[in-house]
């Protein structure tokens, strides 16, 4: 039966990255159990056990990946067993038979278990923190190429609106560093044994208080700043597919790409729908390791979250680096609203001239009423500015309002904002140095569509 005949999920074999499916695989899982117990009998050793001897730490370190046979026995064994952990105990036994008295010596079953879900998560944390800089990075490019263009907001003209994006990534970044509360803590009552088992597996301490198990509430922090992930990806790809609807920003969209099957004109914003629905996915998540540790009765949480986290990325990864502007339907939607957008001006010119703002305030809103009229329901142009000048209240600026008529005088402090977030010794700048190295490994994801 080949891999056509089976349920396949579509998470690892097309959205999420060959790095983040490996790490959280069967052998790199029941792998890191063999290092554990490498780690804590040359650890015991350290400490005067005398049983174990140098022949046994060294089969064990010959054998710390998990082999296919090795899988095939330890099936075998958990039948007869009915236990994971002991059924990899005494297949471990198997390749390294000088040692199959001490492993797993002075251990509880959580040894293995519960720090190697810690030791995955970090792993799994760094290669999230890597994809986000490197979408942050793209999205930076593009607020410094862009930020001198005006452009329609829901509220406000506001350049280079992708800077409010690059500062929500900014804070998940931050979310998924602080992963330091996860693995860390008071040392001051670790014995010296965990002291080496720490240093060995790359911790900088242990927990000062902890039963056989670690807290879920650990896996819950964790998921909850992995979700924040999901929620920024939900609100960029949803302003994309707005955009693209308005025809003023688009995502990558391939030259032989189709859009539907019967409508062939149609350009559908795959990628940011794909992340959008994965987004939803993850959102849910930290419900479940809530309840996982409100009560304890269940023994491990769903790592997915993992996987969508990355397989977002790598689409957001996609997207940012290649968003298409079309600078003239911005203007052309600019200046459809443009004389909405300079009435705010004009009743502040009015009132410097004496006019009561109240007055002022009550003609604009009759004048924009009937303005918008036109609009609605005869499909006429924005022609308040000619009722405006048509209009004797407004006699003491008519001179001024074709000059008013220019976007960039509403675009506010945008670019210097711009500049001083994304551009050269900026906040974003600074944050991304210590991922610098890794952004340019890592290129431009390629998504399996």
């Amino acid at each position: 039966m080949n891999q056509y005949d089976t349920y396949q999920t579509s998470l690892t074999g097309r959205y999420c990255s060959p790095a983040m499916s490996q790490l959280f695989s069967q052998r790199s899982r029941h792998s890191t159990w063999r290092k554990l117990w490498y780690f804590l009998a040359q650890s015991e050793k350290e400490l005067g056990i005398e049983a174990i001897t140098a022949e046994a730490l060294e089969e064990m370190a010959a054998h710390l990946t998990v082999t296919d046979a090795d899988f095939d026995t330890a099936r075998i064994e958990e039948k007869k067993r009915r236990h994971d952990v002991m059924a990899h105990v005494h297949t471990y036994s198997t390749v390294a038979p000088s040692a199959a008295g001490i492993i797993h010596y002075g251990a509880t079953s959580c040894y293995v278990t519960d720090n190697t879900e810690l030791i995955l998560m970090r792993e799994a944390l760094d290669l999230l923190l890597s994809r986000i800089a490197k979408v942050l990075h793209n999205l930076i490019k593009f607020a410094m190429k862009w930020k001198a263009e005006p452009t329609l907001s829901w509220t406000h003209l506001q350049a280079a609106q992708p800077s409010q994006w690059a500062q929500e990534l900014m804070k998940d970044i931050l979310a998924n560093e602080t992963r330091d509360y996860c693995f860390g803590g008071d040392s001051a009552k670790c014995d010296e044994l965990n002291k080496l088992l720490c240093q060995k597996a790359g911790f900088k301490d242990c927990y000062p208080v902890s039963s056989q198990t670690y807290s879920r509430k650990i896996d819950l922090m964790v998921a909850n700043a992995v979700a924040g992930l999901g929620s920024t990806a939900q609100k960029i790809c949803g302003d994309i597919r707005l955009l693209a609807n308005w025809k003023e920003i688009e995502e990558p969209f391939e030259t032989s790409q189709i859009g539907s099957s019967a409508m062939a004109y149609k350009r559908n914003p795959m990628r940011c729908e794909r992340i959008y629905s994965l987004s939803r996915e993850l959102l849910s998540k930290p419900l479940n390791f809530a309840n996982t540790f409100s009560d304890q009765w269940s023994v491990s949480g769903d790592k997915t979250m993992f996987l969508l986290a990355d397989a977002i990325l790598l689409g957001m990864d996609n997207v940012t680096d290649g968003l298409v502007v079309y600078p003239q339907r911005i203007r052309s939607r600019v200046q459809e609203e443009l004389p909405f957008m300079i009435t705010e001006s004009i009743i502040m010119k009015l009132v410097a001239k004496g006019v009561s703002r109240q007055e002022a305030h009550e003609q604009i809103r009759v004048l924009s009423h009937q303005a918008g009229y036109a609009v609605k329901h005869e499909g006429k142009p924005n022609d308040l500015v000619s009722r405006i000048k048509n209009t004797e209240f407004f006699k003491p600026v008519w001179d001024e309002l074709d000059d008013m008529l220019r976007a960039e005088l509403y675009i506010g402090r945008s670019v210097e904002i711009v500049e001083r977030f994304c551009g050269e010794g900026g906040i974003v700048e600074e944050k991304l140095k210590r991922y610098r190295s890794c952004i340019e490994k890592l290129g431009t994801a390629e998504l399996v569509v």
